[in-house]
């Protein structure tokens, strides 16, 4: 199949899994045509999901999150303020995806929790299928705990998440670990799309912490606890574009541009990880063995779900703030699961590629192409 992919370029998860997804189609035999990204003012697009996805990548105007600039985190006003603002804009963006697919012709549609992917069906009926992967569609199962008293922020995330996959044929619901799917709410439950780049690694327990943050403003925080605690060696990854690709705050502290195999490299061999609660990223130390402290972003109630879940799912613990001192006084007490991650985790090749090459109709029509995919 011809398969083009749209993805949400905020935040390093949904670019991630979309390489993942990548690198599995392609040694089934299917073609990734394109990778459209949504990017924003102040946001750059990594340079590994250009180098990685081995296709043509197309730009297009999306909504993002804004920010408190003194690291207080989602400023909500201004963030709804800038979306409404620059809604001209954003419609001119759907109509360049829906030229683009025109031009394209895919066989299929694959949206990694893309804004524009539900509202694209909506308003030009496309026949063509599209499958719609993200963790935040594990939240619309029964089954999915929630922090207490969250009734409207639940409502609210749901609906955001049905809105980007208005007329999918089917949401794949990625999990820490196995829930039973429900057909009847099109979601399949499935393992993390991790990059193989993660399987490959050899992990060791190193002497440092290991900090990813989704915007650098969050860096006030991890400075002020530094400072009294300089002898805690902590390596940290930010999008900060206004200094050098590594920064030494101090002979314990660096700050590193997002660098997609630097951080691999530091995820493997560090002590702990400390991020902010992006699936993809405590997926990944879970593969490791790393214990985990997740710190969700302020006002953002999808980190606070993935924090949850992650503490059920065995990964670590949660804090509301970059205080390490909460990390230090939970290792004694971390039980590794690594080996179960790793036992789901290796399950969902199969599963994806199952799921996927439903929608092939030449495999449908002649069993023999699939299997020989």
């Amino acid at each position: 199949m011809k398969i083009l992919f749209l993805v949400q370029g905020e935040g390093r998860g949904h670019l991630t899994q979309a390489i993942s997804m990548g690198q599995i189609l392609r040694s089934r035999g299917h073609e990734i045509v394109a990778a459209m990204v949504g990017t924003s003012p102040g946001r750059q697009v990594p340079a590994f999901f250009d180098e990685q996805i081995l296709a043509p990548v197309l730009h297009f105007d999306a909504p993002n999150i804004v920010y408190n600039a003194q690291g207080g985190g989602m400023n909500l006003k201004r963030t709804l303020y800038t979306h409404l603002s620059n809604l001209p804009k954003y419609l001119k963006s759907l109509g360049k995806i829906h030229q683009s697919i025109q031009d394209i012709r895919p066989d299929l549609i694959i949206s990694f929790y893309d804004t524009f992917g539900g509202l694209y069906n909506l308003v030009y009926r496309s026949s063509i299928p599209m499958v719609c992967i993200a963790h935040q569609y594990l939240l619309m199962h029964p089954k999915f705990v929630f922090p207490k008293n969250s009734l409207i922020n639940r409502l609210l995330l749901n609906l955001n998440s049905k809105s980007t996959s208005w007329f999918a044929a089917k949401r794949l619901a990625l999990s820490f670990r196995e829930i039973p799917s429900r057909p009847d709410l099109k979601i399949t439950v499935v393992p993390p799309l991790l990059r193989k780049e993660i399987v490959q690694l050899l992990p060791t327990r190193g002497n440092f912490f290991l900090v990813y943050m989704t915007h650098h403003s969050l860096s006030r925080q991890v400075i002020d606890w530094h400072m009294a605690h300089p002898e805690v060696v902590l390596h940290c990854f930010w999008d900060n574009v206004d200094v050098s690709d590594e920064f030494a705050f101090d002979e314990t502290l660096t700050f590193h541009r997002i660098n997609s195999r630097k951080y691999l490299d530091m995820l493997a061999t560090c002590g702990a990880l400390v991020t902010t609660a992006g699936f993809e990223s405590v997926c990944e130390a879970m593969y490791l063995g790393k214990p985990v402290m997740m710190v969700p972003v302020p006002n953002h109630f999808e980190q606070e779900c993935n924090a949850i879940d992650g503490v059920i799912s065995g990964a670590g613990v949660t804090s509301k703030s970059f205080d390490l001192s909460i990390l230090l006084d939970y290792l004694p007490k971390h039980i590794d699961q690594s080996q179960k991650f790793r036992n789901w985790y290796l399950s969902g090749e199969d599963t994806f590629v199952k799921e996927i090459q439903a929608f092939d109709k030449q495999a449908s029509v002649n069993p023999k192409v699939k299997s020989e995919a």
